[in-house]
Protein backbone atom coordinates (compact mmCIF):
# COMPACT_ATOMS: atom_id res chain seq x y z
CA UNK A 1 0.00 0.00 0.00
CA UNK A 2 1.18 3.68 -1.02
CA UNK A 3 0.37 4.94 2.15
CA UNK A 4 -1.39 3.84 5.81
CA UNK A 5 -4.46 2.50 4.95
CA UNK A 6 -7.90 3.24 6.85
CA UNK A 7 -8.88 0.53 9.20
CA UNK A 8 -11.94 0.90 11.16
CA UNK A 9 -12.15 -0.01 15.08
CA UNK A 10 -15.87 -0.77 16.66
CA UNK A 11 -15.80 0.63 19.61
CA UNK A 12 -17.89 -2.59 21.56
CA UNK A 13 -19.94 -2.50 23.86
CA UNK A 14 -20.12 0.57 25.38
CA UNK A 15 -20.27 -0.22 29.12
CA UNK A 16 -16.95 -2.28 28.81
CA UNK A 17 -13.07 -1.50 28.26
CA UNK A 18 -14.17 -1.24 24.10
CA UNK A 19 -14.41 2.84 24.28
CA UNK A 20 -10.81 3.33 26.26
CA UNK A 21 -9.46 0.69 24.28
CA UNK A 22 -10.40 2.62 21.30
CA UNK A 23 -9.69 6.35 22.93
CA UNK A 24 -6.21 5.08 23.27
CA UNK A 25 -5.52 3.23 19.53
CA UNK A 26 -6.22 7.10 18.34
CA UNK A 27 -2.95 8.16 20.53
CA UNK A 28 -0.73 5.12 20.34
CA UNK A 29 1.81 5.76 18.39
CA UNK A 30 2.76 2.05 16.98
CA UNK A 31 -1.40 2.05 15.65
CA UNK A 32 -0.51 5.57 14.31
CA UNK A 33 2.91 4.67 12.49
CA UNK A 34 1.04 2.04 10.35
CA UNK A 35 -2.82 2.86 9.64
CA UNK A 36 -5.27 5.84 9.68
CA UNK A 37 -7.76 4.30 12.92
CA UNK A 38 -11.61 5.45 12.15
CA UNK A 39 -13.36 4.67 15.44
CA UNK A 40 -17.19 3.59 14.53
CA UNK A 41 -19.09 4.03 18.05
CA UNK A 42 -20.78 7.08 20.08
CA UNK A 43 -18.16 10.64 20.63
CA UNK A 44 -20.65 11.36 24.16
CA UNK A 45 -19.53 7.91 25.50
CA UNK A 46 -16.01 8.73 24.51
CA UNK A 47 -15.92 12.04 25.78
CA UNK A 48 -17.55 10.63 28.96
CA UNK A 49 -14.85 7.59 29.49
CA UNK A 50 -11.37 10.07 28.41
CA UNK A 51 -13.14 12.28 31.73
CA UNK A 52 -13.29 9.68 33.93
CA UNK A 53 -10.14 6.89 32.78
CA UNK A 54 -7.84 10.65 32.48
CA UNK A 55 -7.49 9.84 28.49
CA UNK A 56 -6.83 13.11 26.41
CA UNK A 57 -9.50 13.16 23.65
CA UNK A 58 -7.76 14.03 20.69
CA UNK A 59 -9.45 13.14 17.20
CA UNK A 60 -11.54 14.24 14.92
CA UNK A 61 -15.35 14.09 15.20
CA UNK A 62 -17.85 13.69 12.33
CA UNK A 63 -21.28 13.02 11.92
CA UNK A 64 -21.47 9.00 10.83
CA UNK A 65 -23.72 10.49 7.81
CA UNK A 66 -21.80 13.30 7.22
CA UNK A 67 -18.64 11.38 6.70
CA UNK A 68 -17.85 10.73 2.80
CA UNK A 69 -15.07 7.80 3.17
CA UNK A 70 -11.73 10.41 3.61
CA UNK A 71 -9.52 10.41 6.39
CA UNK A 72 -6.16 12.53 5.85
CA UNK A 73 -2.45 11.09 6.17
CA UNK A 74 -1.26 10.84 9.95
CA UNK A 75 -4.82 11.41 11.31
CA UNK A 76 -7.30 9.40 13.29
CA UNK A 77 -11.10 10.26 13.13
CA UNK A 78 -14.00 9.24 15.60
CA UNK A 79 -17.58 8.65 13.57
CA UNK A 80 -20.18 9.84 16.15
CA UNK A 81 -23.64 6.58 15.14
CA UNK A 82 -26.50 8.06 16.51
CA UNK A 83 -28.97 6.58 18.53
CA UNK A 84 -27.88 5.90 22.02
CA UNK A 85 -28.60 7.51 25.34
CA UNK A 86 -25.28 8.11 26.29
CA UNK A 87 -25.79 10.01 29.43
CA UNK A 88 -28.23 6.87 30.49
CA UNK A 89 -25.08 4.09 30.15
CA UNK A 90 -23.76 2.46 33.46
CA UNK A 91 -20.55 1.49 33.12
CA UNK A 92 -19.99 -2.38 34.00
CA UNK A 93 -23.51 -3.22 33.53
CA UNK A 94 -25.31 -5.20 30.98
CA UNK A 95 -27.97 -3.10 29.16
CA UNK A 96 -29.81 -3.60 26.18
CA UNK A 97 -29.23 -0.15 24.74
CA UNK A 98 -25.49 -0.78 24.71
CA UNK A 99 -26.17 -4.85 23.17
CA UNK A 100 -28.23 -2.84 20.21
CA UNK A 101 -25.20 0.07 19.97
CA UNK A 102 -22.61 -2.24 19.91
CA UNK A 103 -24.60 -4.12 17.19
CA UNK A 104 -24.55 -0.64 15.01
CA UNK A 105 -20.98 0.03 15.44
CA UNK A 106 -20.67 -3.17 13.86
CA UNK A 107 -22.97 -3.23 11.05
CA UNK A 108 -21.57 0.32 9.76
CA UNK A 109 -18.00 -0.84 10.01
CA UNK A 110 -18.90 -3.73 7.75
CA UNK A 111 -21.17 -1.39 5.18
CA UNK A 112 -17.76 0.64 5.29
CA UNK A 113 -15.42 -2.34 4.57
CA UNK A 114 -17.97 -3.90 1.60
CA UNK A 115 -17.89 0.06 -0.17
CA UNK A 116 -13.54 -0.17 0.41
CA UNK A 117 -13.99 3.09 2.54
CA UNK A 118 -11.88 1.23 5.01
CA UNK A 119 -9.28 -1.89 4.57
CA UNK A 120 -10.17 -4.07 7.86
CA UNK A 121 -12.32 -4.07 10.88
CA UNK A 122 -10.76 -3.67 13.93
CA UNK A 123 -13.42 -4.93 16.74
CA UNK A 124 -13.84 -4.25 20.12
CA UNK A 125 -15.36 -6.47 22.40
CA UNK A 126 -18.92 -7.72 22.98
CA UNK A 127 -21.28 -8.68 25.96
CA UNK A 128 -23.47 -11.85 24.34
CA UNK A 129 -25.90 -11.15 26.82
CA UNK A 130 -26.36 -7.33 26.23
CA UNK A 131 -26.94 -8.50 22.61
CA UNK A 132 -29.38 -10.75 23.13
CA UNK A 133 -31.17 -8.78 25.59
CA UNK A 134 -31.23 -6.01 22.22
CA UNK A 135 -32.97 -9.00 20.05
CA UNK A 136 -29.68 -9.21 18.21
CA UNK A 137 -29.78 -12.98 16.34
CA UNK A 138 -26.42 -13.53 16.29
CA UNK A 139 -24.18 -14.99 19.58
CA UNK A 140 -20.59 -13.14 18.44
CA UNK A 141 -19.05 -11.35 16.32
CA UNK A 142 -17.87 -14.41 14.01
CA UNK A 143 -21.84 -14.98 13.08
CA UNK A 144 -22.36 -11.65 12.52
CA UNK A 145 -19.30 -10.36 10.13
CA UNK A 146 -20.32 -14.22 8.41
CA UNK A 147 -24.02 -13.44 7.94
CA UNK A 148 -23.49 -9.71 6.85
CA UNK A 149 -21.09 -10.74 4.35
CA UNK A 150 -22.95 -13.84 2.88
CA UNK A 151 -19.97 -15.70 4.06
CA UNK A 152 -21.05 -19.68 4.39
CA UNK A 153 -16.97 -21.15 5.06
CA UNK A 154 -15.77 -19.57 7.98
CA UNK A 155 -13.59 -20.14 11.08
CA UNK A 156 -12.34 -18.49 14.24
CA UNK A 157 -8.14 -18.35 14.26
CA UNK A 158 -6.81 -17.20 17.58
CA UNK A 159 -3.38 -16.11 16.87
CA UNK A 160 0.16 -14.83 18.50
CA UNK A 161 3.65 -15.62 18.02
CA UNK A 162 3.69 -18.10 20.75
CA UNK A 163 0.59 -20.26 19.26
CA UNK A 164 -2.20 -20.04 16.54
CA UNK A 165 -5.44 -22.14 16.61
CA UNK A 166 -8.19 -22.49 14.08
CA UNK A 167 -11.69 -23.44 15.50
CA UNK A 168 -13.99 -26.39 13.65
CA UNK A 169 -17.04 -25.42 16.02
CA UNK A 170 -17.55 -22.16 17.88
CA UNK A 171 -19.96 -20.60 20.36
CA UNK A 172 -22.23 -23.41 20.50
CA UNK A 173 -23.26 -25.64 23.72
CA UNK A 174 -20.31 -28.57 24.15
CA UNK A 175 -22.97 -31.41 24.04
CA UNK A 176 -23.76 -30.27 20.28
CA UNK A 177 -19.94 -30.29 18.88
CA UNK A 178 -20.66 -33.99 17.83
CA UNK A 179 -22.98 -33.62 15.85
CA UNK A 180 -21.57 -30.29 13.95
CA UNK A 181 -18.42 -32.17 13.27
CA UNK A 182 -18.04 -33.26 9.69
CA UNK A 183 -15.37 -34.26 7.48
CA UNK A 184 -16.03 -31.57 5.12
CA UNK A 185 -16.25 -28.86 7.79
CA UNK A 186 -12.78 -30.14 8.64
CA UNK A 187 -10.90 -30.23 5.75
CA UNK A 188 -12.42 -26.45 5.16
CA UNK A 189 -10.90 -25.33 8.49
CA UNK A 190 -7.50 -26.95 7.57
CA UNK A 191 -7.73 -25.06 4.21
CA UNK A 192 -8.65 -21.96 5.99
CA UNK A 193 -5.78 -21.88 8.40
CA UNK A 194 -3.29 -22.90 5.73
CA UNK A 195 -4.14 -19.56 3.50
CA UNK A 196 -4.21 -17.48 6.79
CA UNK A 197 -0.80 -18.57 7.83
CA UNK A 198 0.37 -17.96 4.51
CA UNK A 199 -0.71 -14.63 4.13
CA UNK A 200 0.85 -13.83 8.06
CA UNK A 201 4.11 -15.10 6.29
CA UNK A 202 3.98 -18.54 7.08
CA UNK A 203 4.00 -20.52 4.06
CA UNK A 204 3.74 -24.10 3.83
CA UNK A 205 2.45 -24.36 7.42
CA UNK A 206 2.58 -27.06 9.63
CA UNK A 207 -0.66 -28.10 11.05
CA UNK A 208 -1.62 -30.26 13.81
CA UNK A 209 -5.20 -31.46 14.24
CA UNK A 210 -6.57 -32.07 17.56
CA UNK A 211 -8.71 -35.29 18.50
CA UNK A 212 -12.14 -34.62 19.88
CA UNK A 213 -11.93 -37.04 22.78
CA UNK A 214 -9.76 -38.26 25.57
CA UNK A 215 -6.58 -40.27 24.27
CA UNK A 216 -7.96 -39.36 20.63
CA UNK A 217 -10.23 -41.63 20.88
CA UNK A 218 -8.25 -44.96 21.32
CA UNK A 219 -9.00 -46.17 18.40
CA UNK A 220 -12.79 -46.63 19.10
CA UNK A 221 -12.65 -46.98 22.65
CA UNK A 222 -13.71 -43.62 23.91
CA UNK A 223 -15.55 -42.30 20.67
CA UNK A 224 -15.99 -43.21 16.87
CA UNK A 225 -15.08 -39.40 15.58
CA UNK A 226 -11.57 -39.41 15.22
CA UNK A 227 -11.97 -43.02 12.87
CA UNK A 228 -14.89 -41.54 11.25
CA UNK A 229 -14.06 -37.85 10.55
CA UNK A 230 -11.45 -36.59 11.44
CA UNK A 231 -8.84 -38.64 10.36
CA UNK A 232 -10.77 -38.80 6.82
CA UNK A 233 -10.38 -35.34 6.87
CA UNK A 234 -6.70 -35.41 7.58
CA UNK A 235 -6.19 -37.80 4.57
CA UNK A 236 -8.03 -35.55 2.38
CA UNK A 237 -6.43 -32.76 3.58
CA UNK A 238 -2.82 -34.01 3.15
CA UNK A 239 -3.92 -35.16 -0.58
CA UNK A 240 -4.95 -31.43 -1.61
CA UNK A 241 -1.01 -31.11 -0.81
CA UNK A 242 -1.31 -29.19 3.43
CA UNK A 243 1.00 -30.46 5.80
CA UNK A 244 -1.40 -31.77 8.39
CA UNK A 245 -0.22 -33.91 11.26
CA UNK A 246 -3.29 -35.85 13.81
CA UNK A 247 -5.32 -36.41 15.30
CA UNK A 248 -3.26 -35.95 18.37
CA UNK A 249 -4.53 -36.49 21.88
CA UNK A 250 -5.53 -33.16 23.05
CA UNK A 251 -4.05 -33.15 26.47
CA UNK A 252 -0.45 -33.63 25.07
CA UNK A 253 -0.97 -31.43 21.78
CA UNK A 254 -0.02 -28.54 23.23
CA UNK A 255 3.27 -29.29 25.03
CA UNK A 256 6.45 -27.41 24.31
CA UNK A 257 7.85 -30.32 21.81
CA UNK A 258 4.95 -30.54 19.50
CA UNK A 259 4.26 -26.41 19.94
CA UNK A 260 8.00 -26.04 18.15
CA UNK A 261 6.97 -27.84 15.33
CA UNK A 262 3.29 -26.43 14.87
CA UNK A 263 2.55 -23.15 13.05
CA UNK A 264 -1.41 -23.53 13.51
CA UNK A 265 -3.39 -26.26 15.30
CA UNK A 266 -7.14 -27.46 14.17
CA UNK A 267 -9.49 -27.76 17.40
CA UNK A 268 -12.32 -29.23 17.15
CA UNK A 269 -14.08 -26.99 19.78
CA UNK A 270 -14.25 -23.66 21.37
CA UNK A 271 -12.11 -24.53 24.62
CA UNK A 272 -10.07 -27.10 23.22
CA UNK A 273 -8.12 -24.18 21.83
CA UNK A 274 -8.88 -20.81 23.78
CA UNK A 275 -7.62 -23.04 27.09
CA UNK A 276 -3.93 -23.63 25.98
CA UNK A 277 -4.20 -20.34 24.00
CA UNK A 278 -5.05 -17.60 26.76
CA UNK A 279 -2.38 -19.39 28.94
CA UNK A 280 0.07 -18.74 26.59
CA UNK A 281 -0.80 -15.41 24.82
CA UNK A 282 -3.78 -14.08 27.09
CA UNK A 283 -2.65 -10.20 26.60
CA UNK A 284 -0.95 -10.12 23.02
CA UNK A 285 -3.48 -12.37 21.34
CA UNK A 286 -5.61 -11.62 18.37
CA UNK A 287 -8.81 -13.05 16.83
CA UNK A 288 -9.51 -13.38 13.69
CA UNK A 289 -12.40 -14.45 11.26
CA UNK A 290 -11.05 -16.63 8.26
CA UNK A 291 -13.27 -16.58 5.00
CA UNK A 292 -14.17 -13.34 5.06
CA UNK A 293 -14.76 -11.28 2.09
CA UNK A 294 -13.35 -8.27 3.88
CA UNK A 295 -10.83 -8.51 7.01
CA UNK A 296 -11.84 -8.56 10.59
CA UNK A 297 -9.11 -9.04 14.02
CA UNK A 298 -10.12 -8.33 17.39
CA UNK A 299 -9.19 -8.25 20.63
CA UNK A 300 -8.94 -12.22 22.56
CA UNK A 301 -10.56 -11.00 25.76
CA UNK A 302 -13.67 -9.46 26.80
CA UNK A 303 -15.64 -6.54 27.61
CA UNK A 304 -13.91 -6.43 31.26
CA UNK A 305 -16.92 -4.88 32.85
CA UNK A 306 -14.72 -5.30 36.43
CA UNK A 307 -12.47 -2.11 35.47
CA UNK A 308 -14.71 -1.00 32.69
CA UNK A 309 -14.15 3.34 32.27
CA UNK A 310 -11.23 3.19 35.28
CA UNK A 311 -7.83 3.96 33.02
CA UNK A 312 -6.85 0.03 33.79
CA UNK A 313 -7.42 -1.53 30.84
CA UNK A 314 -4.59 -3.16 28.40
CA UNK A 315 -4.17 -1.78 25.21
CA UNK A 316 -1.89 -4.48 24.06
CA UNK A 317 -4.40 -6.94 22.28
CA UNK A 318 -5.86 -4.34 20.30
CA UNK A 319 -2.82 -2.64 18.96
CA UNK A 320 -1.88 -6.35 17.83
CA UNK A 321 -5.02 -7.09 16.25
CA UNK A 322 -4.70 -3.33 14.37
CA UNK A 323 -1.19 -4.81 13.24
CA UNK A 324 -2.49 -8.11 12.17
CA UNK A 325 -5.54 -6.35 10.59
CA UNK A 326 -2.93 -4.30 8.69
CA UNK A 327 -0.68 -7.19 7.57
CA UNK A 328 -3.63 -9.13 6.55
CA UNK A 329 -4.84 -6.15 4.57
CA UNK A 330 -1.22 -5.86 2.36
CA UNK A 331 -1.16 -9.28 1.89
CA UNK A 332 -4.43 -9.43 0.73
CA UNK A 333 -3.46 -6.57 -2.15
CA UNK A 334 0.27 -7.43 -2.74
Amino acid sequence: MSKNPVVGLTMGDPAGVGPELCLRMLRTSEVLDCCRPVVFGSHAVLQRVAESAGIEMASEVRPLDTWDGSVPEGQALVLDCPGLDSAAVLPGVVQPQCGAAAYTYIEQAILAANAARICAVVTGPLHKEALQLAGVPFPGHTEIFASHTDTQDYCMMLTSEAISVCLVSTHIALSAVPAFLTEDRIVKVIALADAAMKRLGRAGARLTVCGLNPHAGEHGLFGDEEGRLIEPAIVSARAAGFNVEGPLPPDTAFVPAQREKTDAYIVMYHDQGLIPFKMLAFDVGVNVTLGLPIVRTSVDHGTAFDIAWQGKASPVSMVEAVKVAVQLAESRVT
